[in-house]
């Protein structure tokens, strides 16, 4: 039995210690939200935050995150789209297929946390580990900086 702080709750989860964080979100604890993409932490849709940072779940193990860390995925962000970066990506109508998503927003959630005025730069940077085959990269920049204006109110 594993303990894990997910979106705020403990939850005791009876899994093998070797499996991947994103298996026991998705899997275990009925989170879809956060998606498989390429199983090595290159693409990017398995981001969720670990006490803050983004980290690419499918390839931690999910004991490596069991010590009292708080793990927030994409549903804990919030449940009806109140945080400022899920306003600006509907807001400016950012997704295409969809499917890297998750990832991005929770990547782009945990850039402005740390730099709430982000230049281009910053974002590209902050981003650069997560992709999208649609190409919405112009979308997603300008949806982070929108995200910064809703976040200063």
């Amino acid at each position: 039995m594993l303990t894990l702080n997910i979106n705020g709750k403990d939850q005791e989860l009876d899994v093998p210690a070797d499996m991947p964080l994103l298996w026991v979100l998705r899997d275990v604890a009925h989170l879809t939200g956060t998606k498989f993409g390429c199983g090595m932490a290159q693409c990017g849709a398995c981001t969720v935050h670990v006490d803050g940072a983004p980290l690419r779940s499918c390839i931690t193990p999910a004991t490596a995150v069991a010590h009292g860390q708080k793990i927030l995925t994409i549903e804990g962000l919030s449940r009806d789209g109140s945080h400022p970066v899920q306003q600006a990506w509907a807001e400016l109508d950012v997704v295409q297929c969809g499917y890297c998503q998750s990832g991005q927003i929770m990547s782009a959630a945990a850039l402005l946390a740390k730099i709430p005025k982000p230049t281009d730069s910053d974002i590209d940077q902050g981003l650069s580990g997560n992709i999208c085959r649609c190409g919405t990269y112009p979308r997603i920049r300008a949806a982070v900086k929108r995200a910064a204006e809703i976040g200063r109110g």
